[in-house]
């Protein structure tokens, strides 16, 4: 059973049709189409492919929610069951961003009380740097039967994060880059800065210079300072790459930390709110 991180050989070693199922998250927010460009010009066999906008992703209200809302739980369930994942898959996910676009999906299909859900490690190029089998083909599998058990308190809301936010027992993480933390940078959101009383911890120091994720000893000294899990909440620009944190959290052995999912781009959605 694998629940957090499988490595290539593994999945190489283990993969049984019959009831796991394996999808591509490759995206780019350059260029919204690029990730489905990469899947249809090679992909590991018996892939499948989600895109972020389209699959991981409900729809945008203007001026209420941020850039990646959650789609609802009914949403999330028919995506699961197109994708042939019943309660007993295993499932494992990788994307072309060290596993930061498919740790989004990873950690939809927790919320959703499904345990046997990997990042490949490496992700795409893991896979192709070890020449395991590749393909274009583009599997069918019938449709699953998913019955949800919903994590209704792994999510925090806009006013939670306001009410925790200046307490000192708690922690509210900003995954972004630092740059982007500081307002130095905003290529993506029309307000620079941070949530007031956010710390930096940015999603790419969870792995190491191959792209592969750091060792549970070692993402268990980056977030020795955070309180217990129930207390430690995450955020990023769209609620995408701070899944990537908490996927790091969790395979450290620290427990399931929670997330605000509207993050920075439905914060600022209010003029209220601080920014800083």
């Amino acid at each position: 059973m694998f629940t957090t991180l499988i490595s290539a050989p593994e999945l190489a070693t283990h993969y049984d049709p019959t009831n796991w199922r394996i999808v591509e998250c490759s995206f780019d927010l350059n260029d919204p189409q690029a990730g489905r460009k990469l899947y249809a010009a090679g992909h590991i066999p018996g892939a499948q492919y989600a895109h972020l906008d389209e699959d991981l992703s409900g729809n945008i209200i203007p001026g209420q929610t941020g850039r990646h809302p959650l789609p609802s739980v009914a949403a999330m369930v028919d995506l699961f069951e197109r994708l042939g994942i019943s309660n007993d898959s295993q499932v494992v996910v990788y994307c072309n961003k060290h596993g930061a676009i498919a740790a989004r999906l990873w950690w939809m299909l927790r919320y959703l009380g499904h345990k046997t859900v990997a990042v490949l490690d490496g992700g795409r190029n893991a896979w192709i740097g070890a020449a395991y089998a590749w393909t274009k083909d583009v599997p069918t599998f019938s449709r699953g039967n998913f019955t949800p058990r919903v994590q209704t308190d792994w999510l925090v809301d806009a006013d939670e994060v306001d009410r925790i936010r200046q307490q000192p027992d708690y922690a509210l993480v900003d995954s972004r880059t630092p740059e982007r933390y500081r307002g130095d940078q905003e290529p993506i959101d029309p307000v620079a800065g941070h949530i007031p009383g956010a710390i930096n911890m940015p999603f790419p120091e969870n792995w190491d210079p191959t792209g592969h994720l750091r060792s549970p000893a070692e993402l268990q000294e980056r977030f020795a300072a955070l309180p217990p899990p129930e207390r430690s909440v995450f955020y990023c620009g769209s609620g995408v790459t701070a899944c990537h944190n908490l996927l790091a959290y969790a395979h450290a052995g620290l427990g399931n930390a929670r997330l605000y999912a509207g993050s920075w781009s439905e914060w600022i959605t209010d003029s209220r709110r601080a920014v800083g």
